[in-house]
């Protein structure tokens, strides 16, 4: 079943997260490294998306446990798999090879739940991560006109990513945790690119970040700027994720879905971050702020960010089955 219908039929969960996932087996070094990077000129501890070559049957089990937990989408573990974030390892020339290894351990996980379970609909989204770079803040506040970046390389580099996503088997694309919507336009104009390259068409799907207690982007947009900058695009659904717990996430999710003419999405944070920079929430506590989401009908598909496990979405999706998705409003 396509994807677009079964939307208007029931609320999709999507994963939780993968990096806290991750560090729950403790790697080190020499696990990042694996065989084929044994003698890497840089430091990889971190660098999560080359898991997917190196420790494939982790990133697999984690994908594994997220669909067994009830997912109906699962993003592939490629966030960082892009030209500028991988230029932090020397791994520039990987990011095709990256892309793929991803996807195909995700389709892995599917079939494995598959075979196990039988079939039913599920999806992989292909994660597009924003950066570490932005297209409309000069990092030198001696110089407000400078950019590390400007919009056709970070085009160019999007449409990498996105062709070797596709080519490899998503389902649809996820331009997740933008913080800066030119960065974001950036993205879905280097993903229509590879559209007519590779003569396929995906869903695709845009989830913004608040980033302060003002409610903004850290580009300095206002949900509804957001909602507006990226409202000329055929998007599946538009949503919020990471930064803020679900509490604080609720009044801006409220926003898009009373003026959004696209599918809602939320995946927020396990609360705020403590001292120590972990995550506090239990899958108890977050079920019971995101019911609200589900009582007002606000979303269309719920899952979790930083902090947010298995246990989570088991919880999310369960909830999320007594309640019915919102309705596309008419805003003429």
């Amino acid at each position: 079943m396509k994807i677009e219908e079964l939307i208007k039929e029931k609320i999709l969960i999507l994963d939780g997260a993968m990096g806290t996932m991750i560090q729950l087996y403790k790697l080190k070094e020499e696990d990042y490294r694996g065989n084929r990077f044994i003698s890497w000129n840089r430091d990889l501890k971190g660098n999560n998306d080359l898991l997917s070559i190196t420790q494939p049957e982790i990133i697999k089990k984690i994908h594994l446990e997220y669909f067994e937990a009830g997912a109906d989408i699962i993003e592939t573990n490629t966030f960082n798999s892009n030209r500028i974030s991988m230029a932090d390892y020397e791994m520039q020339d990987f990011i095709q090879e990256l892309n793929h290894a991803s996807v195909q351990v995700a389709k892995e996980a599917r079939d494995e739940f598959w075979k196990k379970n039988g079939k039913k609909p599920l999806y992989i989204a292909g994660s597009i991560g924003p950066t570490s770079k932005t297209a409309s803040i000069s990092p030198d506040v001696n110089d407000p006109a400078y950019r590390e970046v400007d919009f056709d390389y970070l085009t160019e580099i999007y449409k990498e990513q996105a062709t070797s996503l596709i080519n490899s088997g998503a389902d649809l694309l996820l331009v997740e945790t933008i913080f800066d919507t030119l960065n974001a336009k950036a993205a879905f104009f280097g993903i229509e690119e590879a559209f007519d390259e590779t003569g396929k068409n995906l869903p695709l799907m845009a989830s913004g970040t608040i980033t302060d207690a003002a409610g903004r982007t850290l580009s300095g947009q206002t949900t509804e700027a957001f909602l507006v900058s990226l409202s000329h695009l055929p998007l599946l659904s538009i949503g919020l994720n990471c930064a803020l717990g679900a509490e604080q996430l609720l009044q801006y999710l409220e926003i898009l879905a009373k003026n959004a003419p696209f599918y809602i999405s939320a995946y927020p944070n396990a609360g705020l971050p403590n001292p120590l920079g972990g995550y506090d929430e239990t899958p108890q506590m977050m079920a019971d702020k995101v019911k609200l989401y589900l009582e007002n009908q606000l979303v269309n598909i719920l899952g979790g960010c930083c902090g947010t496990t298995p246990a989570h979405i088991k919880l999310f999706s369960e909830l999320a089955a007594n309640y019915t998705p919102r309705q596309i409003p008419s805003l003429i």
